[in-house]
């Protein structure tokens, strides 16, 4: 006790001493000078807002604010000074003030720069570098690009913007799913998603359905408003975001919020309105003849009124969006506050998606040390659901439309209120109009996101940082069915209540030393460490034979309760160098050393290495005078780098997790089928990576080119087990997987103006996938029932089920009735398949290519345009849909009407309904993303301040050959494995928005 004490008192005297010294530093006044000036584009010399202005090597800055205009109040002493002057997209400039009287003028005109090599980024250490020092890939979405297209979520906002990245909407829900994929899969049975940083806070993306919703998941991105985000930074490639270690290696997405700017308040208003429809319905059987039975035989028809179900269950549905935000402040002192409401119903009747955001910011600099800034933001968001059985369950809204016969009147008697089934007899579906208009699914989020960076800079040129990041997320379901309904298993009444709560909470400590040594040779020395800990907690009930009066799951007859705990810790270290040789060669290493307590101690501890180097050949004097009239810059670079995984396996899922049972009242427990496997080890990512930089026409035309070769070894799989062991499967360390790519992003600037400019941006994205050593050859995927595979020599998802059975010339091999037949393991006598159907591969979800097309006009200073297109070439999709919808004894699509008019022998159907190749279509497609024109209206009532009026649309139009809703949704949701599942998930609308505009 007495050792503590004395710990104490010093460390109580070393607490004095610091407070001191910072009071010293403090206090200590030097002559006060004052940097003023104004930024603008040197084009049309329209003032830059948000533009830093810097005393490099300090911690002294500023930002422009609405005018262009800044103010920078310095305590140094009289001498010159290096100011640098960034904005996103423009060229940096670097300028020498000389304080030698009180107030100096500083003005400065910055042009765009296509290529963005001198770009000011954050690559994970919260030490910011050029990119021209990276020999990595990284790409920089400002808040610019993401306005304007419509988008309620910030992955919604990213599709077409970055390349390497294929980014689709998984539903046409309000708050649907979207997947995000940076240079394709990383794992199989974990998550394919990046990292994402708000701020410094590693936050929780994971999407769980709490309720059975047929595989549809919301996505916790939606969480987050866009119309709060500066900018983001994305990181594509293990070699690049080796430094995150074992959460990396699906590449970072480091998301940036805005910030209070010195100087009076500035109030920024935005609200827009915007309406959803259904882009392009199916074709629906409308034939007025039905068969009067099944037999092959008889071809006795009888007439039918035919009814539009999709005309009944989807409607054009309308939404509202506002954003509030005040920002301003002092030099020592900003703040960013804002507040937000989106109210956006779906295209399916009775859906809709509301969210309230406030989120505020503070930075403070204490004095030429010390700096803190710290953020708050909180979400609150509510969603009426419907559930679309489809990969899950049979009760949903479109599954009831989809096994339902179109000819049965799908309204309630108007005597008893009844729905009747449309299902055919025999099989039990749920009437989709009683889904919609008797069911009552809700979900709701409560979510916490606070970040603290405490910043000090106690001598030159060393940095220190540390941050505190929490992500609490409190998600509460509820379902209810009533009794009496068409379901299949809940005639008597159904109700479920189920929450999870997340923790996330991030300890980051980095240093960073900046060195110059002599006039060629500079150097970067960062250490860090990090400790994580992520918990969830989830709890449900399900009540079945419920009372007439109640909607509570605890009032039912029957009832089953769950609740699940789960704890992860994670720890790491960093140690990264870089050196600068005359600022044009730059060689990067680095290495992470990392720990989880998902896996045992003998291969808990994984250490991950990273090299990289760039060389500016264009800073060669050489260059400079030969080459540079034609190619003013190039850079080539290179990387190497390893990361980890995670999300292949669960905390406590190298144990055998026993199961709790009662037996005759008392307690007990059961073996798993899972056996536990305390040596497995993380999933090891290794990339590497080449690319060049280069622009032309005058620094009007950039040009990025990237080819990677990844490949990811000790692949965690469920492994079968002899029946012997006693289990059914284990995870094991054994498969591998690799990714060869190419990207090309191509930026331009074909016209320029002081009335007229065009910024053009082109990119192109190619990734090649590949499964090997999985046991077995094979590996099915339940979310696919069982269609979808890992296949050895294929890329993941392969479509794998049964095919055409064909003659040696290709030909379809007919039975005895005419009708094609399935492959099977060999023929008979006659030639004909028998031994049982033989799976194969049948088409790949995975695109040959990627690219978007953009597009963006200025005219004048009030008139802006801006287009995007998005295509996916080389694609496949399983239509689960249509299989269905045109097989006879469900036949509401149109493809049956060929058997009912005779065009096709009565049985086609039937036949055709197993033979799954039959149902997979081409799903490239040419989209037309985004579109959107501004036009500024300045008044005098408005004290000649823009009134920003936007009209823009999303998802308009899409030139494809596919025969479902969209080839881009997926019914499996947010799925790693199963991609291009179409199987009734709601279709993403077309949205056409108007929306004001107006800061002051």
């Amino acid at each position: 006790m007495k050792r503590v004490l004395q710990t104490f008192k010093k460390g109580r005297y070393l607490l004095a001493v610091l407070v001191l010294m910072c009071s010293q530093l403090a206090v200590a006044q030097t002559p006060r000078y004052s940097i003023r000036g104004v930024i603008t584009d040197a084009r049309n010399q329209e003032p830059l807002i948000g533009a830093a202005v810097k005393i490099t090597g300090t911690n002294l800055g500023t930002s422009t604010d609405v005018n262009g205009a800044f103010t920078l109040n310095v305590d140094l002493s009289a001498g010159s000074y290096p100011v640098s002057i960034t904005y996103t997209g423009y060229k940096p400039v670097s300028r020498t003030v000389l304080l030698d009287q009180s107030t100096v003028t500083l003005n400065v005109q910055m042009t765009e720069d296509a290529l963005s090599i001198d770009e000011v980024v954050v690559t994970g250490t919260t030490v910011a570098t050029s990119k021209r020092q990276l020999g990595n890939a990284i790409s920089t979405v400002s808040a610019k690009q993401l306005e304007g297209g419509a988008a309620t979520s910030v992955d919604q906002a990213l599709a077409g913007k970055v390349s390497g990245a294929q980014i689709s909407q998984n539903s046409g829900n309000p708050a649907g799913g979207i997947s995000v994929r940076l240079r394709g899969n990383s794992t199989i049975s974990g998550s394919s998603d990046p990292l994402y940083i708000v701020d410094g806070v590693i936050i929780n993306n994971s999407s769980a359905e709490l309720v059975d919703l047929g595989g549809y998941t919301q996505n916790r991105l939606v969480d987050i408003n866009p119309a709060d985000i500066d900018r983001i930074e994305i990181i594509k490639g293990a070699a690049g975001a080796a430094i995150y270690g074992s959460r990396a290696s699906n590449g970072v997405v480091q998301i940036f919020t805005k910030k209070g700017k010195s100087g009076k308040p500035v109030v920024a208003v935005s609200t827009q309105f915007r309406s959803n429809s259904l882009r392009k319905p199916l074709e629906y059987n409308q034939y007025p003849f039905r068969f009067a039975n099944t037999v092959a035989a008889d071809l006795t028809q009888v007439p039918v009124t035919r009814y539009d179900l999709q005309d009944q269950i989807f409607e054009t549905a309308y939404g509202s969006e506002t954003n509030v935000s005040v920002s301003g402040g002092s030099d020592n002192s900003q703040y960013y506050v804002s507040a937000g409401y989106l109210g956006n119903d779906g295209i399916v009747k009775n859906t809709d998606f509301k969210r309230a955001t406030t989120r505020l910011r503070f930075d403070q600099r204490f004095n030429d040390v010390f700096k803190l800034s710290t953020g708050v933001s909180f979400t609150r968001s509510t969603s009426s659901e419907l559930p679309n059985g489809g990969i899950n369950s049979a009760w949903g809204a479109l599954t009831g439309f989809i096994f339902g016969n179109n000819f049965v009147n799908p309204n309630p008697d108007p005597v008893t209120g009844v729905y009747p089934t449309l299902a055919p007899t025999g099989l039990l579906r749920t009437n989709p109009l009683e889904a919609i208009n008797r069911f009552d699914f809700n979900q709701q989020t409560s979510r916490f996101i606070g970040d603290l960076t405490l910043t000090a800079e106690p001598m030159k040129n060393l940095s220190i940082n540390y941050t505190l990041g929490f992500d609490n997320a409190t998600q509460l379901a509820t379902a209810f069915i009533p009794i009496g309904n068409t379901t299949p298993a809940n005639t008597t009444g159904y109700a479920r209540k189920a929450d999870r709560i997340s923790l996330l909470l991030n300890n980051d400590l980095n240093m960073a030393y900046r060195a110059k040594v002599g006039s060629w040779l500079e150097s970067t020395t960062s250490v860090g460490g990090t400790l994580q800990t992520e918990r969830i907690n989830s709890n449900s009930i399900t009540g079945t034979q419920l009372s007439p009066v109640s909607q509570a799951a605890s009032s039912g007859a029957s009832i089953v309760t769950g609740d699940a705990n789960s704890t992860l810790n994670i720890q790491g270290f960093y140690v990264q160098q870089t050196f600068g040789l005359a600022n044009k060669l730059f060689l990067t290493g680095a290495i992470r050393r990392d720990g989880s307590s998902s896996f045992g101690e003998a291969n808990r501890w994984q250490n991950y290495p990273k090299v990289s180097g760039s060389y500016v050949i264009s800073e060669e004097g050489f260059w400079k005078n030969s080459i540079a009239s034609v190619i003013p810059s190039l850079k080539i670079r290179a990387s190497y780098g390893q990361s980890g995984n995670l999300t292949a396996i669960g905390a406590y899922d190298r144990f055998s997790n026993y199961v709790n049972v009662s037996l005759a009242g008392l307690p007990g427990l059961s073996a798993p089928t899972q056996f536990g496997n305390p040596d497995v080890k993380p999933e090891r990512q290794t990339e590497k990576e080449i690319g060049l930089d280069a622009s032309f026409l005058g620094d009007r035309l950039g040009l990025e080119i990237s080819l990677y070769d990844k490949s990811v070894q000790d692949l965690l799989l469920p492994v079968t087990l002899r029946p012997s062991t006693g289990y059914l499967t284990q995870f094991q360390n054994i498969g591998n997987m690799t990714n060869k790519g190419l990207e090309i992003m191509l930026r331009g600037v074909p016209v320029q103006s002081s009335n007229f400019k065009w910024n053009s941006t082109l990119i192109f994205s190619k990734v090649k996938n590949r499964v090997t050593d999985v046991p077995g050859g094979v590996v099915t995927f339940p979310g696919g029932f069982g269609q979808v595979a890992a296949v050895n020599g294929y890329a993941l998802g392969a479509f794998y089920a049964t095919a055409f059975a064909r003659d040696a010339s290709g030909n379809r091999l007919l039975n005895a009735a005419g009708f094609p037949q399935p492959e099977q393991r060999s023929r008979n006598a006659a030639g004909q398949p028998t031994g049982g159907n033989k799976p194969m591969v049948i088409g790949d979800p995975n695109p040959d290519w990627t690219g978007s097309f953009t597009n963006e006009f200025s005219i004048g200073k009030s008139l802006s345009l801006r287009m995007q297109w998005d295509a996916s070439y080389g694609n496949d999709v399983f239509n689960f849909t249509r299989r269905v919808g045109d097989r006879d004894i469900y036949g509401g699509l149109k493809g049956y009407e060929d058997e009912l008019r005779g065009t096709v022998p009565k049985g086609t159907s039937a036949a055709l309904f197993s033979i799954m190749e039959n149902w997979i279509e081409d799903g490239s497609y040419l989209k037309f993303r985004e579109i959107s024109a501004t036009y500024d209206i300045r008044l005098k009532a408005l004290n000649n301040k823009p009134l920003r009026v936007t009209v823009s649309g999303r998802n308009l139009w899409s030139i494809d050959k596919y025969k479902g809703w969209d080839p881009e949704t997926n019914a499996a949701g947010q799925s790693t494995a199963v991609r291009g599942f179409d199987f009734v998930e709601v279709p993403i609308p077309r949205t056409i928005a108007v929306g004001l505009n107006y800061t002051f």
